[in-house]
Order: structure tokens, then C-alpha cells, then sequence
């Protein structure tokens, strides 16, 4: 993808050593010489792919026992180096399904990368991770500690949520939405060396704006950068096949962190990469978003089976990111909740369609609501916090059977999650005035874990059993998750239900599934609102 990336470690810096650019062949090795003044040396094995050494300034970063490498390395691939007009060097490595390229241009410390596959990797994830020695690069960022697991002391859940100094940590506590995504590095040092993965448009990847995956983690042995670039991880759309994910990069900077936005990536045009579309070859898309509150953050998204794409409204108008030509489907979102979604948008080369699109959600005579149409748990209670840890930890407020009392409990006494056996069911009581008739109580989700949902009580009448939402086979809000596919349960009270004067409605986690703890059957809410017209 061409978008522009400010790559802030290859500018300015004293030389340590001269260094000469290109590479050279040892035994079955390429080792790689970016011709940096802050030299960059790496070593490819000419059989695995592996990167095996990573000398930066001299000093190794590269871990001991493993190599940097996709997936969990290919174990074996055809691996050829080329010089490229005096100016590149393109590491090739090929198997059956995947076609992986390593570039460096000359003066630069960075790592240039991208990954062609026709076929999901065996282990059911596609992602580049580098192993880095952690006495050299302990640090992370931008989320520090929550995904250092070095030195735990116990385990918390499977083998990837520990106990480290009496807090939970998690290398899935390191993640970024899409949409936000900038660098992603560990550091340390005394002159505080960062190693930083930049992916300027995941236009390959899958799950949208909002998708969220492992970026870093001091795992104590190794301190690991990822760039993953799809994954079973809350997986709520398919992989994308036969495309080429990236380009993404490895920099190596001492001068902090580096941005993605301002240099052009379109030399990657001249190094023959499969799968690779310039901007000539890409159109456009612009319009005016309306309908969204202006307290919203705005988005519009684009995808079809080959790409995803999207960009932020300002003030109702937007302009795609250039985009690979075919028919889209386009949707409209306020925050993350989907409020419109159009089909057939279609993008050509050097051209900009028009389209514009409007928000579908209707109004109505709402008699309360606690929280807002967002797609997140926005201001509930430990939605501050869980993206960062784990629900059993200590700095969480007690999860309990909670009661919410409409006009005087705050938006933060409403809990986040209901967990089918820790804080089942929550109560909501109410005044109303008058009784309201048929009145209509609208429960949005964000996340189903084990086939959780929701069913209401109203006074004494027992709402619907809903049916079982679509399985995503995943854990979710204990890994820092909650966006699934979203669902919205509108369940009808019948008139003569809701009373003048005191109300009260109980909504219980129900599923047909058991677990432990906070492994229990659970829904993540979004927004509860009682309603009517």
C-alpha cells in the first residue's frame, strides 16, 4: 500500500562505523548491509528464511535460541538476494503458498517487508515476528508493562495471561485498533535503541478498522515485535488470500519513535514484488457522511474479499486511502457501532467515485438509556481498564450482581460484561410517570463468548429466550477483546407490562455452555435503551 510513512530513525544521525551497502553470501547465509551511518547488518538463513542475526551499531539484537521470521518460521524456502539498481537489496523467499520479501534501501536503517500468500499458513496465522533479546530491549510501547510477562509468577488462563508483581499481564494486552495504528516498538539501552514495526494500511489483512491483534511482548527469554497481519484471534471475517500484505517495515531508530506519515512507498514498484499495485493502478472514493452526532468519531469503510480500506469523517466529508479497483461494500459507522452499509461502490483506476452515504438508525420516544450507541463498552464500569488486563485482577472493580438505578446511579455502576456465573444477573430499576404501553427494550452487544445473550425480565413478565448468536471460537474480554459481529437484541414488552410509578427489568447471560470464572458463558454491552414509537 502507498501510503506515506515518516521514517524518523534513518535521518541525521552520526556515523559509527563506515558501512558499505549491499549484501554478500556466507555458507548458505545473505548477510545484508543497509549502508546506514547508523549501521544496520542482518543475516537471512539461505534455507529457512530466518533472520539470524540483527546488528544494529554494532550490537546484536537479534535473540539467541530462535530467528525472526513468519509465522513460526517456514522451515524451509528457496531464498535468493538481488541488488537492485544500486540502490535496494531484495531478500526473496519462496514456498508453494507464500512468497516473502526483506528489502533495505541504501542509506536506511529499516527492514521493508511484505508477504504474498494463496493460502492460509498451517499454523492459522499470518503474522512476522521478530525475537529480540530482552536485556537489550525490555521496554514496550506504547502500552509499557501490560504485556511484559517476564518474570511472572503464576498463570492466570492458558498459557498467554500471567501474574507479574501481583498484576495480570498479557502479550494480547499490547494491542492497537486498526484505525489507530502508528508504531509499535521495544526499546532500551542507554542511548535507548527502538525497534518499531510500522504497517501503514493492512489493506489485506481482516476485521476492519476496529480489529485488534498482538504488537509486543517482553516474554522474558525473547522480547517479541509482531506484525500480524491475520489471526483466529476474535475472528469475525475471512482471510484474505492470493494478495500481498504489506509493504510493512522494521525500523531501527535513536532518535524515539518514528510516524507513519509522510514518505512514499512507491518504490516498491521498481522491485518486481507479486502482488504489488501502485497508485497509478488505484482509485478513489469521496462523499459526505451524515447523520452521525458530531460527539462521534465518524468512520466509513470499504471491503470487498481482496482488500479492506477506510478513512475518518471531518465534518460529514471524506476521501479514501487509495484503493485496489473492484466493487465494495461501504459502511458507515458511529464510533464503531454500523449505522449504513451501501453495496456495489465501485473504484477504477485514476478515477474518484462519488458516493455518499447517510445513517439508517432510527429515532425514537427513548423513555432512558444507559450508555451510547458506540460499538465499544464506552464508560462502563472496568471499560477503562480491561483492555489492559485481565478481569480477575486486582485494580478491577469487583465484578458483582450489579443494580442500576435509571436517574441516579452513574453510566459507570453499569457493568461492561455479564458473566454468566460472577456478576448474573443486572437489575435496572425505574420511575416512569405514566405506563408507556407496548414499549420495545433494545440490548446492543459488541461480543458473544460460548454462546451468551441476553434475556430480560420485565416486572413479572419473562421476555424471550433469544437463539444462540454466531460462534466466534475465541476468547474475547480476557484477552482485552470486545468487538464481535455486534448483536442487537430488540425484545418487545407487551402493553400493560411497564407501570406508572416503580419498574424494574433483570437482564441475565444465558447460554447452553459452562466455563470457569470469567471463562463463563458472557456478553460485552454496548448501549441498553428502553424505548418507544
Amino acid at each position: 500500500m502507498l501510503l506515506p510513512v515518516l521514517l524518523l530513525s534513518t535521518l541525521g544521525f552520526a556515523s559509527s562505523v563506515s558501512a558499505a551497502f549491499g549484501f554478500t553470501k556466507s555458507g548458505n547465509n545473505y548477510v545484508v548491509d543497509a549502508g546506514s551511518s547508523e549501521p544496520l547488518v542482518f543475516t537471512v538463513s539461505g534455507t529457512s528464511c530466518d533472520i539470524t542475526s540483527i546488528k544494529y551499531r554494532n550490537v546484536e539484537l537479534q535473540g539467541p535460541t530462535k530467528g525472526s521470521h513468519i509465522s513460526s518460521g517456514l522451515g524451509s524456502a528457496t531464498v535468493s538476494a538481488t541488488t537492485i539498481s544500486g540502490k535496494y537489496v531484495k531478500v526473496t523467499c519462496a514456498t508453494s503458498t507464500l512468497t516473502h520479501y526483506m528489502v533495505v534501501k541504501s542509506g536506511e536503517s529499516t527492514i521493508y517487508m511484505a508477504t504474498h500468500i494463496t493460502a492460509e499458513p498451517d499454523i492459522g496465522e499470518l503474522r512476522f515476528i521478530a525475537r529480540l533479546q530482552s536485556s537489550k530491549l525490555p521496554n514496550e510501547y506504547p502500552y509499557g508493562s501490560a504485556s511484559t510477562t517476564a518474570g511472572s509468577s503464576s498463570t492466570v488462563e492458558g498459557s498467554d495471561v500471567f501474574v507479574v508483581g501481583g498484576q495480570t499481564r498479557s502479550k494480547f494486552y499490547s494491542s492497537t485498533r486498526f484505525i489507530d495504528k502508528d508504531a509499535q516498538c521495544v526499546y532500551g539501552g542507554s542511548d535507548e535503541i527502538h525497534v518499531c514495526m510500522l504497517a501503514p494500511q493492512p489493506e489485506s489483512s481482516s476485521g476492519g478498522p476496529f480489529f485488534r491483534d498482538i504488537e509486543s511482548n517482553n516474554a522474558g527469554d525473547d522480547t517479541n515485535l509482531y506484525w500480524y497481519m491475520n489471526s483466529g484471534h476474535v475472528q469475525t471475517e475471512a482471510w484474505r488470500t492470493n494478495v500481498l500484505h504489506g509493504p510493512y517495515m522494521m525500523v531501527f531508530s535513536r532518535s524515539g519513535v518514528p510516524s507513519v506519515k509522510s514518505t512514499d512507498l512507491s518504490f516498491f514498484s521498481e522491485l518486481d514484488v507479486k502482488g504489488f499495485v501502485p497508485t497509478s493502478a488505484r482509485g478513489y472514493v469521496s462523499g459526505t457522511a451524515s447523520g452521525v452526532p458530531s460527539n462521534f468519531q465518524t468512520v466509513v469503510h470499504w471491503y470487498n474479499s481482496a482488500a479492506q480500506y477506510w478513512a475518518i469523517a471531518s465534518n460529514g466529508a471524506f476521501k479514501s486511502p487509495p484503493m485496489k479497483t473492484g466493487s465494495y461494500t461501504m459502511v458507515l459507522y458511529q464510533g464503531e457501532y454500523k449505522v449504513a452499509t451501501a453495496t456495489g461502490v465501485s473504484v477504477s483506476a485514476g478515477a474518484t467515485t462519488t458516493k455518499n452515504i447517510a445513517s439508517t438508525l432510527a429515532s425514537h420516544n427513548s423513555l432512558w438509556k444507559i450508555g451510547e450507541y458506540d460499538g465499544q463498552p464506552t464508560g462502563f464500569m472496568n471499560a477503562d481498564k480491561f483492555l489492559r488486563m485481565h478481569p480477575s485482577d486486582s485494580r478491577m472493580t469487583a465484578w458483582n450482581p450489579a443494580t442500576y438505578t435509571v436517574g441516579s446511579s452513574s453510566v459507570g455502576q453499569f457493568p461492561m460484561a455479564l458473566f454468566q456465573n460472577v456478576n448474573n444477573p443486572v437489575t435496572i430499576k425505574f420511575n416512569l410517570g405514566s405506563a408507556p404501553g407496548a414499549a420495545t427494550l433494545r440490548i446492543a452487544t459488541t461480543l458473544s463468548f460460548a454462546g451468551s445473550r441476553p434475556q430480560a425480565k420485565v416486572n413479572s413478565w419473562s421476555g424471550p429466550s433469544p437463539a444462540a448468536p454466531t460462534k466466534i471460537d475465541s476468547r474475547g474480554v480476557t484477552r482485552g477483546a470486545y468487538r464481535g459481529y455486534g448483536e442487537v437484541y430488540d425484545i418487545s414488552i407487551p402493553s400493560g407490562t411497564l407501570v406508572s410509578g416503580s419498574n424494574t427489568i433483570t437482564i441475565s447471560s444465558i447460554s447452553g455452555s459452562s466455563g470457569t470464572t470469567f471463562l463463563n458463558p458472557n456478553i460485552i454491552f454496548d448501549c441498553v435503551e428502553l424505548f418507544t414509537g
